[in-house]
């Protein structure tokens, strides 16, 4: 089984922005630990991080045959991406969309959701444990079609 781990723009500044929200760990700790939950799971995973929409898109057309499932934080292209809802229902792999906060309990712009449309599920505000979550949501859904 294979994954693939998206993170979209300025996640890879964990760390440094605003750690109040997002906390002190930084991008190569969440790679690290997504990394480790496969691992352990016996998965193999891609992790991606781009700050450009169509460079998500790519990726995510990539994964045609090449992945069995995507976890995806869209970050802010959660609220404005069209063009990656329709790369995720084009590939129509299971995903699970991820958020380190809870959107749903910031401002009103964050609380709609484009890529969700496409997804099994959603999970917010559980920091790197969500993207565990997602992996074994889709082990679950992966092993058991």
């Amino acid at each position: 089984m294979k994954l693939f781990v998206l993170n979209g723009p300025n996640l890879n500044m964990l760390g440094v922005r605003e750690p109040d929200i997002y906390g002190a760990q930084t991008y190569t700790d969440l790679e690290n630990y997504v990394r480790q939950v496969c691992q352990r799971e016996e998965i193999e995973v891609e992790i991606h991080q781009s700050n450009h929409e169509g460079a998500l898109v790519d990726i995510i057309q990539s994964a045609y045959g090449n992945a069995d499932g995507i976890v995806i934080n869209p970050a802010a292209y959660t609220h404005t991406s069209v063009a990656i809802l329709d790369a995720l229902k084009a590939v129509a792999l299971p995903a699970v969309e991820v958020h380190l906060s809870d959107v749903s309990q910031r401002e009103s712009f964050r609380h709609v959701s484009y890529p969700a449309m496409a997804c099994i599920a959603q999970i917010k505000g559980l920091g790197f444990q969500g993207y565990e979550k997602a992996i074994l949501m889709l082990k679950e859904r992966i092993l058991n079609k």
